[in-house]
């Protein structure tokens, strides 16, 4: 195996030794695979390193700081393809997308290595023993897990593949590898919730200290469902037992780890129509990017932001676009608002999600289209506040193809995205009458 030299940085050591097209294929005598290899043998302070020109070999040998760059770049960060998953899981999100959108919105990745650059779950099933071996060798920690129930047979039928099971003793590797692990439940009602919850959660707990924390995320269901396997979104009553279970064990595991270790997404607290826990309950906030605790943290920064600021006379006109489930929240930080500054004006729209279906009412989910339907031909005032969770992977760009641009041209206002961050959106809605 090797990897081939896209480009040498100017100022490599190699730059003389090494030209663009080469491979390199080992360096202290391992093989050289992907990223994860390059970064963990070129960290020596003393390299050994074997390229391959054409079909000749050519060794080069380098002493440098263990900190530096030794100023070598591949065509891209894995240095090869992105694994695809092999499952064919019965609640997958990326079988319900609808037709037309651009391919790489229906590419499914299953890659440990993502799950160590951008903390993406991973389901153990796409992965050998020998890669769990190096994980541990090279010590890459955290590592997200994907593991919706630890039942053997029901993974398999869950997930659609013979692997499923099997693959949880990788858990137990990584436990003792010492490889710190967060995993999340994809829960599904009547299928891996109630009885099973309880299983998966007393089959886990085995491995604290490594596992730092469970999620428990409610599945998501499109109205592009045709000939998929029969799942039933969650009720009021549905979604509280899930919280109930979450709290029950939460509160074990905190007696006896000191840690509640589990915690249940926001979406099951407003589902069910449950006040969503302080702050301090969500501890280090460890599964915020599962929507777990977002809620919580945002309405602590809101608050000690607006706390700080005093009343002002200047007119503020906007309008705030969220997902229906989250729009009463929003709700409640503007009359927080209000009541301290009776000239600000934030107007906040719950927007049906008509581009997946009325099942999706979270705002990350909202595309462009949505908001046009929404909002074309209304008054804004100055400006139209959404979260930067609906702009796929912090580009200016939708998730069906409609840019922040175009939407801004259209609707004749400035559209801001705003990250998950009270503080921040308290200042972006005064702007100059802070």
């Amino acid at each position: 195996m090797s990897v081939k030299v896209f480009e040498v940085d100017k100022y490599s050591p190699l730059k003389r030794k090494v030209k663009p097209g080469m491979e390199l294929v080992s360096i202290n005598g391992n093989e050289i695979h992907d990223f994860l290899d390059y970064n963990f043998y070129a960290a020596e302070d003393s390299l050994e390193l074997v390229f391959r020109k054409k079909n000749r070999l050519k060794t080069v040998k380098l002493k440098k700081n263990v900190y530096d760059d030794i100023g070598l770049n591949f065509e891209n960060y894995l240095m090869d393809k992105e694994r695809s998953c092999a499952n064919k899981c019965i609640f997958c999100f990326i079988d319900q997308l609808p037709p037309g959108m651009r391919d790489t919105l229906y590419f499914k990745d299953d890659d440990a290595r993502l799950s160590f650059l951008f903390g993406n779950y991973l389901t153990l099933t796409n992965i050998s023993q020998r890669e769990i071996d190096r994980i541990i060798k090279m010590h890459i920690s955290p590592i997200n897990v994907s593991v919706h129930t630890m039942n053997p047979e029901l993974r398999i039928q869950m997930m659609g593949n013979r692997r499923a099971g099997k693959v949880l003793s990788y858990l137990d590797d990584l436990k003792r590898g010492g490889i710190k692990m967060n995993v999340q439940l994809v829960l599904c009602p009547g299928i891996n919730d109630g009885e099973e919850l309880r299983f998966s959660l007393d089959a886990l707990e085995k491995y604290f200290p490594e596992l730092q924390s469970v999620a428990l995320v409610p599945v998501g269901l499109t109205d592009y469902r045709e000939g998929l396997y029969p799942i039933e979104p969650y009720s009021a009553e549905t979604a509280a037992q899930v919280i109930a279970i979450a709290e029950e064990y939460g509160a074990r595991f905190l007696k006896q780890f000191g840690t509640r270790l589990v915690f249940a997404a926001d979406e099951f607290y407003l589902k069910a129509g449950k006040d969503i826990p302080d702050s301090d309950f969500y501890e280090e906030f460890p599964q915020l990017e599962n929507g777990v605790g977002m809620w919580a943290m945002m309405r602590e920064e809101f608050i000690a932001a607006l706390e700080q600021i005093s009343p002002t006379d200047k007119q503020v006109n906007v309008t705030l676009a969220a997902g229906e489930a989250s729009a009463p929240l929003f709700q409640y930080l503007v009359d927080l608002l209000h009541k301290k500054c009776y000239n600000i004006s934030v107007s906040v729209v719950a927007v049906k999600n008509r581009f997946f279906g009325s099942k999706i009412n979270v705002s990350g989910l909202l595309t462009g289209s949505d908001l046009l339907k929404e909002f074309e031909g209304k008054v804004l005032g100055n400006m139209l506040l959404i979260p930067k969770a609906m702009l796929k992977n912090d580009e200016e760009i939708f998730l069906d193809d409609v840019s922040l641009q175009e939407l801004s041209h259209t609707l004749g206002v400035p559209v801001v995205p705003v990250a998950n961050d009270g503080a921040e959106l308290l200042e972006t809605i005064l702007g100059e009458a802070l």
